[in-house]
């Protein structure tokens, strides 16, 4: 208790980030190892991810490398922001904000990569023809299984892209809009007063990620037995991983620390190291993330059959287990 109050009246605990030669200056040995050590796994994040790249441009068919590369670079991002802010604390702010804005583009970029597995908008709704989607799904109306299902129709289809472009183009607006206001004083991360722009922001950003996670997650309920072959289920899981530890993760940490649960440490702040442990650990799950997107990405992709062949796939199939019968 004693330590604890001895921290709470430094003053050095109501300062702001230390810059990053107060960090390096006050580093020990085993500060030395673990910052380099996670120094290490961002950048290794980021090779393997410019390593994916080239394969994707070299491998996989035109349609679907620019959506590869944008879902792949998810994990890397956010590794290579998180280290920056770890060496950098002030500069957290825009860390966080550009990996937040990046996932928002990640976020679209998987839906319409589901709807290119499948062959592209033409070959989905000729697929779903006669097929509706299932609404009652998370992370809106999970619990409302009442809600009928929607007919697949090229108007529903272009709905569901909105719903999350609309998130991924408001983002970067909310997003400048902040930078806007803090140059001039307006906006401040740990500003959670009704007075404050910050709280009002980033209410209406959690709105906004709510609607849009919605479309992907009914597009995933289509077309996940279509696409199984394509591992698009553990495609799937890790990128709901993703914006679990990079989003829920990450706003448990901060409201702890804003709360004093996560104690001062000069020349950190409550804040800045609530900022630092959740950067440390961003780099090592982003970095494992990393490899497993690498292995269920990196193959080449046949197109999947359409349902005529399959229909006459088991057809073939029945014919040959008569003929067999009778010569029997």
């Amino acid at each position: 208790m004693e330590m604890s109050n001895s921290t709470l009246f430094d003053p050095r605990c109501r300062a702001e980030a230390p810059f990053s030669i107060d960090v390096i200056m006050q580093l020990d040995i085993f500060g030395i190892v673990l910052f380099s050590l996670l120094t290490l796994m961002a950048t290794v994040s980021m090779l393997v991810f410019i390593e994916e790249c080239i394969y994707i441009y070299k491998k996989v068919p035109p349609n679907k490398k620019s959506v590869i590369i944008w879902v792949t670079g998810a994990a890397p991002v956010i590794a290579t922001m998180s280290c920056l802010g770890m060496w950098v604390p002030r500069a957290t702010m825009f860390t966080d904000m550009t990996s937040a804005t990046y996932f928002a583009i990640v976020v679209f970029k998987f839906l319409i990569l589901m709807i290119e597995e499948v062959g592209g908008d033409n070959a989905f709704l000729k697929r779903s023809e006669n097929k509706s989607f299932r609404i009652s799904t998370g992370p809106c109306c999970c619990c409302c299984p009442c809600l009928p299902n929607v007919p697949i129709t090229r108007k529903s289809l272009f709905i569901l892209k909105l719903g999350s472009y609309q998130f991924a183009l408001l983002k970067l607006v909310l997003t400048i809009l902040s930078i806007v206001l803090w140059s001039n004083g307006n906006f401040s991360v740990g500003d959670v007063s009704a007075n404050g722009a910050s709280i009002w922001i980033n209410c209406f950003i959690g709105v906004l990620t709510i609607i849009a996670l919605w479309p992907v997650a009914i597009m995933f309920m289509h077309v996940r037995e279509a696409l199984r072959t394509l591992k698009m289920i553990p495609k799937y899981a890790m990128y709901q991983l993703v914006l679990i530890l990079s989003q829920l993760q990450t706003a448990i940490i901060n409201i702890l620390a804003m709360n004093g649960t996560i104690a001062c440490a000069p020349p950190y702040t409550s804040q800045s190291r609530g900022n630092l442990m959740s950067q440390q650990l961003l780099i090592v799950e982003m970095f494992i993330i990393t490899l497993v997107t690498r292995i269920l990405y990196r193959r080449h992709y046949d197109p999947i059959p359409d349902l005529d062949d399959d229909v006459e796939e088991t057809k073939t199939v029945l014919t040959s287990n008569k003929k067999v019968v009778d010569i029997a």
